[in-house]
């Protein structure tokens, strides 16, 4: 992100919401991202996949090699070498490019874009990457009565979208580099934000604010350079995973990114976020489906990081289904999270899949910090085992769809101490429109006081583990650190002395009072 200035990049932003908006007309806001997102996508993939063609033609000594000019017969020759390498398989005629070119002259654009989207998910068929494709573009409905009420107005929105977004300056002068996979990336990411941001309360909680995002991550890699694997349960739309790619670097985790979701829309919002970023199909594996009752990487874990913002006291099976206490995810706590709140059941899933080197690190509503009953049962747990490593108090309104202020719990199986890190940030944090950010200043004083993992007067405490069952297992960071008081001192003496001073000159006007008035009284006899 380097190679491009922020005013370029802020204008280009600006640009993308614009377009966006511009296009959607009267279809919801929310509706609409997978169209504009799924544009986006298939651009991003024909353009990748020409790059990667062209690049190895070139290698092989045809400079004058242009994969997206080929006759479509010409380039069934690649198919299958090219599968293998990339996933999938866009015959010329089917790229971006070339639908875009002929698409205001194409009478059945919405049966042409359907026929694209079906071959782009074939060509994975029965090859290793099946799963990473299957589905990718069930939301982009291209028939949909959302687009207008008739084949012609539905063609005429599918053209404006394919102009729009082939239009946009993402290609980096029409080379396709790092620079421009960054562009993408970044793009994508800024689009689920803004419409996170838009949507309210259903569409805000599947997406975590970057800068919540970044801290996470670096609180599971301290005072690593890899990691082998990272895992998100409730992985939304990527956004978590991706940063690691980010705080680490691309190469940097080993065997790739993990994840599972259960809603279908984002779960392939999720795959395509993957693409986008440049996670090739064979280093990531995210699934969909209930993580709770019926997890997907049994065979994957443990995980070396794992990152989290499940969502907040959601409903679940708990001890309605007799097979959950027996589950090796549950039964070490003796007791399931209550039905009206899966948070700890969430909680339970990620330690018992940590490695033993490994670090978690999850958003929590904060009533699982203090309430009772089987969550009490569950924090002892965690407590008498050394589980907990620190817990975060976080300012409020820095999430979409809720003014909460949350908390962070990050776990480890392998501590040097017997205790617990308090660190209240509750007031680190900028306004920011509507919504609260923390900043890097913020974060990093956040991350400084984790690493130090030292009491700081009202900010940080490191409390013996035996305090906190002496304090019936409440792990709630206003509990342990003492917010600063900002009344002013008072002097008593002083105090004091003013008030007869006050008193004394009152008494002296009384009199004076009294004696004008025993002087009107006078002249009036």
């Amino acid at each position: 992100m380097n190679n491009y200035k922020e005013t370029e990049r802020a204008d280009l932003h600006k640009t993308i919401w614009r377009i966006a908006n511009d296009l959607r007309g009267s279809v919801d806001g929310w509706d609409f991202k997978t169209y504009v997102l799924g544009m986006l996508f298939y651009r991003f993939i024909s353009e990748n996949l020409t790059s990667y063609l062209n690049l190895q033609e070139r290698k092989a000594g045809n400079p004058d090699f242009d994969y997206a000019t080929l006759p479509d017969e010409d380039a069934e020759f690649g198919r299958a070498e090219t599968v293998k390498e990339k996933g999938f398989y866009i015959l010329p005629s089917e790229l971006f490019v070339n639908v875009q070119a002929r698409a205001r002259h194409d009478a059945n654009l919405n049966e042409t874009l359907s026929r694209v989207f079906a071959d782009i998910e074939g060509s994975a068929i029965g090859a290793e990457s099946e799963d990473d494709f299957k589905g990718l573009f069930d939301d982009l409905d291209v028939n949909s009565s959302k687009l207008g009420p008739t084949v012609a107005k539905r063609n005429e929105k599918l053209v404006k979208l394919l102009d729009a977004i082939g239009d946009l300056p993402l290609s980096n002068g029409g080379g396709f580099s790092h620079n421009t996979i960054d562009l993408f990336g970044d793009a994508y990411e800024y689009l689920m934000q803004m419409y996170a941001s838009t949507a309210g309360k259903s569409g805000g909680e599947f997406y975590t604010p970057q800068e919540v995002s970044e801290l996470l991550a670096r609180i599971t890699v301290v005072g690593k350079s890899e990691v082998n694997k990272v895992y998100d349960p409730a992985c939304g739309s990527g956004s978590l995973l991706l940063k690691f790619a980010k705080v680490l670097g691309h190469d940097k985790v080993r065997q790739g990114f993990f994840g599972q979701e259960i809603n279908l829309t984002t779960f392939n919002l999720c795959r395509i976020n993957m693409f986008l970023h440049d996670v090739n199909y064979e280093k990531f594996d995210i699934a969909h489906g209930d993580t709770l009752t019926d997890p997907a990487h049994w065979d994957d874990e443990p995980f070396e990081a794992i990152v989290s913002n499940p969502p907040y006291s959601i409903k679940w099976d708990g001890d309605a289904n007799p097979l959950l206490i027996n589950d090796p995810r549950y039964a070490p706590a003796g007791v399931l999270a209550p039905k009206s709140k899966a948070d700890l059941a969430f909680t339970m899933h990620i330690l018992s899949w940590l490695a033993v080197n490994g670090t978690a690190a999850i958003v929590e509503f904060p009533g699982v910090l203090y309430r009772g009953g089987a969550e009490k049962k569950i924090r002892q747990y965690l407590i008498d085992n050394n589980y907990i490593d620190a817990v975060i108090q976080l300012p409020p309104d820095l999430f979409f769809g809720t003014t909460i202020a949350t908390c962070i719990i990050v776990l480890k199986k392998s501590k040097h101490d017997n205790a617990t890190l308090f660190i209240d940030a509750s007031s680190e944090f900028m306004r920011n429109g509507n919504k609260n950010k923390l900043t890097k200043d913020h974060q990093k004083k956040i991350l400084d006081a984790y690493i130090g993992r030292k009491s700081i007067d009202h900010f940080a405490r490191l409390v013996n583990n035996v305090e906190i069952a002496e304090n019936d297992y409440n792990i709630a960071v206003s509990s342990y650190v003492a917010q600063k008081d900002e009344r002013e001192a008072i002097d008593i003496k002083k105090l004091n002395a003013d008030i007869a001073r006050i008193v004394a000159r009152q008494m002296e006007l009384r009199m004076q009072i009294d004696a004008i008035v025993a002087d009107l009284e006078g002249e009036q006899a």
